[in-house]
């Protein structure tokens, strides 16, 4: 069993460290192809107040949708729930905040290739999530078996 949680925590070093090396890389490349200014990290890059506005009402909807479901999963479902997961519902989470940015950026942004990365970049952050999602669920839910 130790072994097992060893692996695990290696694992998933190993997965968010690549994933975040190979999102640096293809963000580097999709910025270039684009011709978009590099936005700080870790930062809100709002366009505006509007666009301020809507992300917090999602995150705060995200936040109680994510309090709620926890609750049924924890007490009120006999089993637990996949789609009610957190790791499930960050992708509709993510996909709601980008979207909304770059819906934002086709109005409002001065560069008009700035939303096309943000889609590309979503596009591609959702097949990393799915993947990874994919290879490092499954293949703990087989070994613990």
């Amino acid at each position: 069993m130790q072994s097992l949680v060893a692996e695990f925590w290696w694992h998933l070093f190993i997965i968010i460290g690549s994933f975040s090396l190979i999102l640096f890389i293809v963000n580097i490349i999709l910025r270039n192809y684009f011709r978009v200014q590099k936005k700080k990290f870790f930062s809100y890059n709002h366009v505006n107040e509007k666009h301020k506005k809507i992300e917090w009402r999602i995150r705060w909807s995200f936040l109680v949708l994510l309090l709620i479901t926890s609750f049924i999963n924890i007490f009120l479902a006999e089993e637990r729930l996949w789609y009610l997961e957190t790791h499930i519902l960050l992708i509709p989470f993510i996909i709601a905040l980008e979207v909304t940015r770059a819906v934002m950026e086709k109005k409002h942004a001065d560069n008009e290739n700035d939303y096309k990365f943000t889609l590309a970049q979503l596009g591609f952050i959702l097949i990393l999530l799915v993947v990874m999602d994919i290879y490092f669920f499954n293949y703990y839910a087989l070994s613990s078996e």
